[in-house]
């Protein structure tokens, strides 16, 4: 469940590394490891672009079933993966309420557009565990339906490993804390289980979510326009978001352009041809 513990000195201070990992995620791999305290060392996102999930892992969902991510990448929807932990003080709370707050701007639903499947990083948890965590995040986001499509997994040490760097998830055990270092994200992914997308922070704009997920899907969701916009836009990793993009702007305009006109000269030869004709029957008789 949510936590509704007061946050401390120590809890602020780590989302506020956490945040500043997540922000400078891209310089974090270019500086030298010595630069960051030892309990962050190793904790930060390194992109792997179209990288493959391993997708014959095995988790547990929470009511208890063996489940594999396969289940989850069917082929036909795009997949937000979140890497959390369930008993997470703070940062995660922020993060999937961040992540609701964005979904709440869409009309789409997890389980009909899109499916979202969210795995806790700490081994220790249980799946009682993950079925209130979800319990408590269907209240939240108050869409009933989208039960069916937010999936809520805990597994084995070395499934999440391999989960966690496939993705290049980088997380620690904080003894001293008895806490998990770790970084804010959300890994968009293809229906066929290869990572589209990273978005960043505790807040997600819900355009940036939507264009998201119309890339990763390769237009098998969304609407012509939505499609029609994405070629207009390209994703600013600076930015975090989608910025217009002015060449195809110019493209699609030029093709517009052309479109109209052909459509207008078709209309005029249309016309063109029914007068002459109508002109032709007059004076014949």
């Amino acid at each position: 469940m949510m936590s509704n513990r007061a946050p401390d000195t120590h809890a602020v201070l780590g989302v506020f590394c956490g945040v500043l990992l997540v922000a400078g995620a891209g310089l974090c791999a270019a500086q030298p490891s010595h630069e960051l305290p030892p309990e962050l060392e190793g904790v930060g996102v390194t992109e792997h672009l179209d990288a493959q999930i391993p997708l014959d892992l095995e988790f547990v969902d929470e009511n208890g079933n063996k489940v594999k991510l396969d289940d989850y990448f069917n082929g036909n929807r795009p997949v937000i993966l979140t890497l959390n932990y369930y008993r997470c003080p703070m940062l995660c709370t922020l993060q999937l309420n961040g992540m609701i707050e964005g979904l709440r701007g869409l009309n789409w639903t997890p389980g009909e557009q899109f499916e979202i499947v969210t795995v806790s990083i700490d081994p220790s948890e249980t799946p009682s565990l993950a079925k209130l965590k979800k319990q408590s995040y269907m209240q939240e986001y108050a869409r009933p339906s989208a039960a069916k499509g937010w999936h809520f997994l805990t597994g084995k040490k070395k499934n999440l490993n391999l989960l966690s760097d496939t993705v290049g998830f980088g997380f620690k055990w904080n003894e001293a804390r008895k806490e998990w270092a770790h970084v804010a994200a959300l890994f968009v992914c293809t229906p066929d289980g290869r990572v589209s997308r990273y978005l960043y922070g505790v807040m997600f704009d819900p355009t940036t979510i939507k264009l998201s997920l119309v890339e990763a899907s390769e237009g098998k969701v969304g609407s012509t326009l939505d499609r029609f916009i994405l070629y207009c836009y390209h994703y600013d990793a600076a930015e975090g978001k989608y910025g217009l993009a002015a060449m195809n702007v110019m493209r699609a305009g030029g093709t517009l352009t052309a479109v109209v006109l052909g459509v207008t000269l078709l209309t005029f030869w249309s016309r063109e041809k029914k007068r002459r004709k109508i002109a032709a029957t007059q004076t014949e008789a």
